[in-house]
């Protein structure tokens, strides 16, 4: 019986809750909408354009924040975040076949982590840092199409010493991190060392 009526009071007082906020989750509600709606660009405006919109209409939210007050923070931090994404969010409007998210990016790199963990059995491949130009290009389209021996044939041996350079640039950069991780006081040492022969008259 008890359990009864402790179960009665805690839905009247979430009935009573929902009552009380209903009005400000369906005004934020309406505003996500219409945020949506203007960055859908149904009248297919240029990114400048659809900017605007959306500028104005985070300033319609932030001068009736207070209708909203009882959920908190919901207005400040909508406008915090998309100000965050602003810089990279209309290109999408201007520049052909860009899309309006990076979803499609990340999942590709999450394949490709994904593979490369099974395959190496390790929960970090550093790898993917210092050779990603070329192993994720290569992973990326090897899961696309089919290569040919034809496909494999080096035609350019300048582009291909120009990008093992960078690659073997990366690899050094990666080895004196580990050397600097592994003893940095004898890495320092090492360093200046160095600087000092350097600068010694010959």
């Amino acid at each position: 019986m008890l359990n009864f009526h402790s179960q009665q009071k805690a839905l009247s007082a979430m009935s009573f809750l929902l009552r009380v906020i209903w009005p400000a989750l369906h005004m934020a509600w309406q505003w996500l909408h219409q945020a949506a709606s203007i960055l859908q660009n149904h009248d297919h405006l240029a990114g400048a354009g659809v900017q605007e919109q959306l500028q104005a209409h985070v300033r319609t939210m932030q001068d009736h924040q207070d209708y909203v007050a009882i959920l908190g923070d919901v207005v400040e931090v909508f406008s915090k975040v998309t100000a965050n994404y602003a810089p990279g969010l209309f290109y999408t409007y201007d520049v052909a076949d860009v899309p309006p998210t990076n979803n499609a990016l990340e999942q590709c790199f999450g394949s490709v982590r994904w593979h490369e963990r099974r395959a190496t059995g390790r929960t970090t491949v550093p790898g993917l840092v210092v050779r990603g130009p070329v192993r994720v290009l290569a992973a990326v389209a090897s899961h696309s199409q089919c290569l040919c021996v034809q496909a494999l044939q080096l035609h350019n041996t300048q582009a291909w010493d120009h990008l093992r350079d960078q690659l073997e640039a990366r690899q050094e950069q990666h080895r004196l991190q580990f050397r600097f991780r592994k003893d940095p006081a004898a890495y320092l040492a090492a360093t200046e060392d160095l600087l000092i022969k350097a600068t010694l008259p010959p």
